[in-house]
């Protein structure tokens, strides 16, 4: 990713995480009907796990200079996740939710650089999480 693109991920991840609670609701709540047979998945409190998907987010997009910081996290969570029942086209589903929910969130701010930007942070999470899987 080069400077812009970080830029514009970090400023407006950081008008998400100022409703971080709705957000993440709003991301479940999309995974689950883009896909209902995911929810099995999910056996704590969904409010919780709303709570780590935006601290993960959080710390991917402190990280998105120097990525590699985070490369062993990521490996671990995919798996981790692998283990939960995960499968490797749930990615992207998974994908479908996220961007839909930023969408969401950021309205006019949600623009084709914006989306761009943002899918390359999902491929940077997603894609050493699926070879470990």
């Amino acid at each position: 990713m080069d400077a812009n693109e970080i830029e514009k991920v970090q400023r407006t991840f950081g008008k998400v995480a100022l409703k971080k609670e709705a957000a993440a609701a709003q991301f479940y709540a999309k995974l689950f009907e883009l896909d209902p047979s995911l929810r099995p998945l999910f056996k704590t409190d969904i409010t919780k796990q709303g709570e780590k998907l935006m601290l993960t987010l959080a710390t991917a997009v402190r990280s998105l200079k120097t990525p590699e910081t985070i490369k062993d996290t990521v490996v671990k969570m995919g798996q981790r996740h692998r283990g939960y029942g995960v499968r490797d086209k749930d990615y992207d589903t998974v994908a479908k939710a996220l961007l839909w929910t930023l969408e969401k969130n950021l309205g006019t701010d949600w623009t084709p650089d914006v989306e761009q930007a943002w899918t390359k942070v999902y491929l940077l999470i997603a894609g050493p999480m699926r070879q470990a899987a």
